[in-house]
């Protein structure tokens, strides 16, 4: 029987092996800062099997490039971290960040699943997927004992099945405005959530960061968080609907070296990258056109602020170049 292990890698499986590889290095430094500082006992063990599974997947990974001959990425190492410096963020927001990776793995890997075909390839990604679940139920069962899981808004319960028969269902800038739709309020909510997480982490990193450059960028990304927090929970206030609480008290003074500018600042663009991901799932599931429209005019924003990301990666060699296709010219 034909050894189906041994067929070339896809274009999609390289990638899909490369970026794990890079995210995996990053939570193994990442986890074993946070391990070293949590004072939380519940907390410890999620840390303790976070960075156990981020470990067992690099080394499962490493086999692979050896497999196919394939340069094993740089990605991150020790010299990345320093687990010995003072405690930057509170153990709530440990599993605040984590529940949100664990949301980031599932989509990363749902996504790749329908691209890769190579058995042991799939079994990564599988793999992967199945233990973002599983960090998932970890962080929410935990927060929910501990009362600090902020649950997204109810609505009522509809009387009945109905359909859309009117233009006005689309409307959302002139006359009067339909109520935005259980799909919307999720969105919404995610929208903040991503948000309100995403600020604190900024808030933290720019207080350890070693360059101005990599300062001001952080503080840039800092305001466009605030700004676009404003701008959901605007739509859901008007609804009188809740919105996710703040994180920023989640954030200690420390201002000792702990993470390398390189780490932070690939953390930074990775979240970047599933915020614009996000804003494109739900422009296309939110009808109400001043909603969709919103959403659409963030995108440029974002993507202008991942550029100037980008370009201090490049510029301080802090990039590492995904696999790419043959030059034919």
């Amino acid at each position: 029987m034909e050894n189906k292990t041994n067929i070339q890698l896809t274009a999609p499986e390289m990638a899909g092996l490369w970026t794990q590889y890079i995210n995996d290095t990053q939570a193994v430094c990442t986890m074993s800062y946070f391990l070293e500082t949590v004072e939380d006992e519940e907390v410890r063990p999620i840390i303790e099997w976070t960075l156990d599974t981020a470990k067992e997947n690099v080394s499962i990974m490493k086999e692979l490039f050896q497999k196919d001959d394939f340069p094993i990425p740089i990605g991150f190492t020790e010299q990345d971290v320093n687990i010995k410096a003072p405690k930057l963020f509170t153990d709530t927001f440990f599993l605040a960040y984590l529940r949100q990776m664990s949301m980031f793995a599932m989509t990363a890997s749902s996504g790749a699943l329908g691209l890769v075909t190579r058995p042991d390839i799939v079994d990564l990604h599988k793999r992967v997927y199945q233990k973002g679940v599983e960090l998932q139920d970890k962080t929410r069962d935990l927060m929910l004992k501990q009362g600090t899981y902020v649950r997204p808004p109810s609505i009522s319960t509809p009387e009945r099945v109905d359909f859309v028969n009117k233009q006005h269902f689309l409307a959302g800038f002139f006359g009067e405005k339909r109520s935005i739709t259980s799909v919307e309020i999720s969105h919404l909510f995610l929208s903040i959530q991503t948000n309100t997480i995403g600020k604190a982490l900024i808030t933290g990193f720019a207080q350890i960061s070693q360059k101005d450059e990599v300062k001001q960028f952080l503080l840039r990304g800092k305001e466009l968080s605030q700004k676009y927090v404003n701008i959901f929970s605007d739509f859901l206030i008007k609804e009188d609907l809740s919105v996710p609480a703040s994180w920023d008290s989640a954030v200690l003074d420390t201002t000792s070296y702990i993470f390398s500018d390189k780490l932070i600042m690939y953390t930074v663009s990775a979240m970047i990258a599933a915020g614009i991901g996000n804003y494109g799932m739900a422009m296309a599931a939110s009808p109400r056109r001043d909603l969709g429209l919103k959403y659409l005019s963030l995108i440029p924003e974002v993507s202008l602020y991942a550029e100037d990301g980008a370009n201090i990666m490049i510029k301080h060699g802090w990039m590492e170049e995904p696999p790419k296709a043959d030059d034919r010219d």
